[in-house]
């Protein structure tokens, strides 16, 4: 993203704003429609060509957006394990009539079995694109700055170091 204001490059600085606005109206259902495991209507919201890219958090690169909700299903779709995921302060600049770029503060909450539960900060960085009318999520990644676990009788930091050891693991245990 650059930095100060956006060059506005839609016709007029109101179609501008509703792009805007209907970005942010799309990464709200992102989150809503995650977090009640909604799987139909979250495939609705991706490009098909749809790029996830968790590396840096532990995770793992998935291209497709048919992969990445079978993933997420997966991993995320238990209904006992709940999820929270929470994104603010967007800064959405368009590139071209067609496409745009976001970086958006985050914080999710995962319970990853009784008593345990992860506390995540960081942020999503992502492209979207529209497709007849419709923005649409075309890339995401996740970088994170912060993770805790958090139990009834302690809450520990989870390092840069430890994260990337948790990710190998979990990346395996989701192999088989």
């Amino acid at each position: 993203m650059t930095e100060g204001a956006p060059d506005l490059i839609a016709d007029n600085d109101a179609a501008t704003l509703l792009a805007i606005e209907a970005i942010k109206q799309l990464k709200a259902r992102y989150c809503r429609y995650l977090d009640t495991k909604d799987w139909d209507a979250w495939r609705t919201i991706f490009t098909d060509d749809f790029l996830s890219d968790t590396a840096e958090a532990g995770g793992k690169v998935i291209v497709g957006a048919d992969e990445f909700v079978a993933f997420l299903r997966k991993t995320l779709g238990r209904p006992a394990q709940v999820t929270a995921h929470q994104v603010h302060a967007p800064e959405i600049e368009l590139t071209s009539p067609t496409t745009a770029r976001g970086v958006w503060a985050l914080q999710d909450v995962v319970r990853l079995g009784p008593g345990v539960t992860l506390v995540g900060y960081g942020h999503y960085h992502e492209t979207y694109e529209n497709v007849a009318g419709q923005w649409l999520i075309k890339t995401s990644k996740l970088t994170r700055l912060r993770e805790d676990i958090n139990t009834p009788v302690l809450s520990v930091y989870v390092s840069p170091r430890v994260r990337a050891a948790i990710g190998k693991v979990a990346g395996r245990l989701t192999q088989r």
